[in-house]
């Protein structure tokens, strides 16, 4: 069995981690969804997940064709202003970016139906 990497896995990926003000949960998760599917159809995201780990922190990870691809993505301005303000707005607490090198991939994708 190998343990390589998947030829199709993405080139570049980056966490994000937040602590969020209480309450703010169903916001920021509308307002995360709005922009990671604007990222995706129309800046060239290979996608994102969010996650709410033990520790009270929100995970978000993103993945992009390149630094590159993900740098001119940003570059031309929010997708969404009224959502990245509704974001910002949850946020109690950011942490850095984290810039993460696929070595190994196993994850798997399930198919579903998109309407």
């Amino acid at each position: 069995m190998s343990s390589e990497l998947s030829t199709n896995s993405p080139g570049f990926v980056v966490l994000y981690r937040w602590r969020l003000h209480p309450g703010m949960e169903s916001s920021f998760i509308e307002a995360w969804s709005r922009l990671s599917d604007l990222l995706r159809s129309e800046r060239g995201s290979l996608g994102s997940r969010l996650h709410h780990g033990s520790d009270g922190l929100w995970y978000s990870y993103a993945q992009w064709p390149s630094a590159q691809a993900r740098k001119d993505a940003f570059s031309a301005g929010s997708v969404d202003l009224h959502a990245s303000a509704q974001i910002e707005r949850a946020i109690a607490e950011g942490y850095p970016e984290v810039t993460l090198e696929p070595v190994a991939d196993f994850l798997v994708v399930p198919a579903h139906n998109v309407t």
